[in-house]
């Protein structure tokens, strides 16, 4: 039986929490299925291994797809799409990008600083965004994601 993303992180979700990690996405893309998990600190490889132990019992359980698929456990990683209020959330005072629908705002791509996120939307702050700061609703955005700053590499000393 076939299960949506959302009833697939539903079930998850309590799992992942019993082990001390948050559950941010799950996406399913043809034979492949996909767990992100995040906590904070960051995630080792011997938790991901963990968990993918465990998310893959408790599949095994669900049998959510027909026929055979790949899991994948991974972490978000350091530029990740945000889709979700608790997505935009966690990326609070985090550097994102983000493109709206057409003509629901007036840019169409926008990237600054997410400085608050709420249940209906976000306020995107920076020189970058015109008039210095942006509402923005969930509803008209198209796709945001974090993106990470490479900043200069500190001056090594001799000594």
């Amino acid at each position: 039986m076939v299960r949506s993303t959302n009833e697939l992180a539903d079930a998850l979700s309590p799992l992942l929490a019993a082990s001390g990690l948050d559950l941010i996405d799950v996406e399913h893309h043809g034979s492949e299925l996909t767990v992100f998990v995040d906590r904070e600190g960051g995630v080792d490889l011997d938790t991901l291994s963990e968990a993918t132990r465990a998310v893959s019992a408790a599949l095994d359980q669900i049998d959510p797809l027909p026929g055979r698929y790949t899991l994948t456990v991974s972490s978000p990683g350091l530029e990740r799409r945000l889709r979700t209020p608790d997505h935009f959330a966690r990326a609070v005072g985090e550097a994102v990008t983000v493109r709206v629908h057409g003509g629901t705002a007036d840019v169409r791509r926008v990237s600054g600083t997410l400085e608050t996120a709420d249940e209906t939307g976000f306020t995107l702050v920076g020189p970058d965004v015109p008039d210095g700061s942006l509402r923005i609703a969930y509803s008209d955005v198209e796709r945001a994601r974090t993106v990470f700053e490479w900043g200069p590499q500190p001056k090594r000393v001799r000594g």
